[in-house]
């Protein structure tokens, strides 16, 4: 791939996933409902990830690969999202950052939605790198970074369907899931994102010049949901409306990654 290959690329994934996001503002100025947000932007960062795996170099088994698993990421956390949007409509993350902004909270959204086109961006290019290769042949990598994404997509989905049932169930009103996998991490289903990211950047690593530049895919996902737009609002939510139950489960539970060892506490 030619470095003017490189930047067309990137610069194309930006304007589409910029025109994304306006449409993605339009749509929360126009409902209300918030959840929309991430519905948009996760078919929007997924699929034009995919094409850019098909646009990027030349069409091979590989490009093909990673557009197919790019897209069943999308497809599977897009359609999760709407499931959930159409059950609650607003994202209480979403719904602080706006009562905080005030008046200012359309041109402030605005803003946050095209810094997260750039994000999306990002990952898009990574998944075209992954598509990427100089080589014809499969390598070891790339059967591990596709193993990798495939099995965080489903692990992803076992933790959304955990709390789904949980909170099917009335009698655990007012709990907080700590079951399966959501004993093991406050935030499983983020941990698993950031996988699907890692993945993609182990297929990238070596195939291209450029794939080095995959790795900031993961590294943006974790810095994202671990220290911005997931864990922090998230579980300032819970301590609000939560506080007890939720201060024995972050006692008792780590905050990400799980931990590899007993713990001591009693």
């Amino acid at each position: 791939m030619s470095l003017a290959e490189l930047v067309a690329g990137a610069l194309a994934a930006e304007i589409l996933l910029a025109v994304v996001m306006t449409g993605a503002w339009g749509v929360q100025r126009a409902t209300g409902a918030s959840g929309w947000i991430d519905a948009i932007w996760t078919f929007g960062g997924g699929f034009t990830g995919a094409g850019l795996s098909l646009a990027l170099g030349s069409v091979s088994w590989r490009a093909f690969l990673a557009a197919i698993l790019a897209s069943a990421w999308s497809l599977r956390l897009g359609l999760h999202i709407v499931r959930r949007t159409l059950k609650s409509g607003d994202d209480p993350r979403y719904r602080k950052l706006m009562q905080d902004w005030g008046d200012a909270a359309p041109r402030r959204l605005f803003a946050f939605l095209q810094i997260q086109a750039v994000a999306g961006a990002v990952l898009a290019l990574a998944v075209g790198l992954a598509g990427a290769s100089i080589e014809a042949g499969a390598r070891l990598q790339d059967w591990l970074g596709a193993g990798l994404v495939a099995a965080a997509i489903l692990g992803e989905a076992a933790a959304d369907a955990e709390i789904a049932r949980f909170k099917a169930n009335p009698g655990n009103r007012g709990e907080i899931c700590d079951i399966g996998l959501w004993s093991l991490s406050r935030h499983p289903n983020y941990v698993f994102e950031v996988l699907v990211w890692a993945g993609f950047a182990i297929m990238a690593l070596g195939a291209d010049a450029a794939g080095w530049l995959a790795l900031a895919a993961p590294a943006l996902m974790y810095w994202t949901l671990r220290y911005a737009s997931g864990v922090p609002p998230l579980e300032d939510h819970m301590l609000t409306s939560r506080p007890e139950a939720f201060r024995a489960y972050q006692a008792r539970t780590p905050i990400f990654f799980p931990r590899l060892w007993p713990s001591r506490k009693r």
